[in-house]
């Protein structure tokens, strides 16, 4: 049997058990519940790990009709927050998964 034949199998095995590590992984991360807060505990956000947002909570105490600006900036920074903790887990799935390896299409 012509050698590279055999190798080309192993990597094509290895391909179809990386592609099943990776949807094993993504099922794991959609239904993993990230939280992010801000002005100590004032604004809380949550989001799942395929960033569609599940909820805002805000502490009625914040609520000021003379400062929206800064309920506004809260809310940005909790959903930022939020955002960048997905971005991350998102990261460190993929680099157990390859190994570290930058494969064009998947980052």
């Amino acid at each position: 049997m012509f050698q590279g034949g055999k190798n080309m199998q192993d990597l094509m095995k290895k391909a179809r058990q990386m592609q099943q590590a990776m949807e094993n992984q993504q099922k794991a991360l959609e239904e993993k519940v990230f939280e992010a807060s801000a002005g100590g505990g004032m604004v809380i956000v949550k989001m799942n790990g395929t960033g569609q947002l599940l909820s805002i909570k805000i502490e009625p105490e914040v609520v000021d009709s003379d400062d929206v600006e800064m309920l506004e900036d809260l809310i940005m920074a909790a959903f930022g927050e939020v955002q960048s903790k997905v971005n991350e887990a998102s990261s460190e799935m993929m680099q157990g998964i390859t190994g570290g390896m930058k494969i064009p299409g998947l980052f």
